[in-house]
């Protein structure tokens, strides 16, 4: 349970601008134990006059001790990401607990191909495990399935192209829902039952699956797998509300 767990002060050792709206910060936690892939952490707020706020942030970096990296979307009338986002620098110091969470988790050691289905800033705790997979060097076939508004706003979008171009079994396959470049050859829609049985099809029923983001495309993605006929216990899934793709 969280509430066992002690808050420590991290350090803001790095900012890193990932779209127009999104920004990561790399955190060093002194007595950090390592995480999984898939966790998250608590973070608290305190205003000098004691009023306190808290919000769950999934760890974006593979798993380690010491550093992790979190990404937040700026929700301009959040109580938190505009705080992130237009005041913390580096050397800040924040208050945060963790990791948290021993369910939507991934380890190298886990059998089957991955499917990994993210909208928006979903794609977070699957960063985590794309980062994990390169960090342990496995070539677990892997394909990630990422639904975005728009081209300049897919999340890590150069770090994904440069990991699928290694050809060491990863693959993403982008959704652009709402606009599209010139000459765009990914998927023109929201993510549907087609789209996920295309993607799925090379990696077939054995895949283990992971679904991040808004909830409806989380249902869909999930009651799409389930009547593709992966077993329940292979399918995972978290979500967030109704913002996003």
């Amino acid at each position: 349970m969280a509430g066992g767990i002690a808050w420590q002060i991290a350090t803001v050792t790095a900012i890193t601008d990932e779209t127009p709206t999104v920004r990561s910060f790399t955190l060093t936690v002194p007595d950090w134990p390592g995480h999984r892939a898939g966790q998250h952490i608590d973070l608290r707020l305190t205003a000098e006059d004691g009023y306190s706020v808290q919000r769950s942030y999934s760890i974006a970096s593979a798993a380690a001790a010491g550093t992790i990296d979190i990404t937040v979307e700026r929700i301009d009338d959040g109580e938190v990401s505009p705080f992130l986002h237009d005041v913390v620098v580096v050397g800040d110091r924040l208050e945060l607990r963790g990791p948290i969470g021993g369910y939507f988790v991934w380890e190298p050691a886990l059998d089957g191909p991955l499917f990994l289905v993210a909208g928006g800033s979903g794609v977070v705790p699957l960063m985590a495990m794309v980062r994990e997979r390169e960090r342990a060097r496995v070539e677990t076939r892997t394909r990630l399935l990422f639904s975005s508004r728009h081209y300049e706003e897919i999340i890590y979008r150069e770090e994904l192209d440069r990991l699928a171009a290694s050809n060491r079994g990863f693959e993403v396959i982008h959704a652009l829902t709402r606009s599209r470049p010139d000459g765009w050859m990914g998927y023109d829609r929201r993510i549907d039952d087609r789209i996920i049985g295309e993607v799925l099809e090379p990696l077939g029923s054995r895949a283990r699956v992971y679904i991040c983001g808004p909830t409806a495309l989380v249902e869909t993605a999930a009651n799409a797998m389930l009547r593709l006929g992966l077993p329940p216990d292979r399918v995972r899934t978290e979500r967030f509300g109704p913002t996003g793709t």
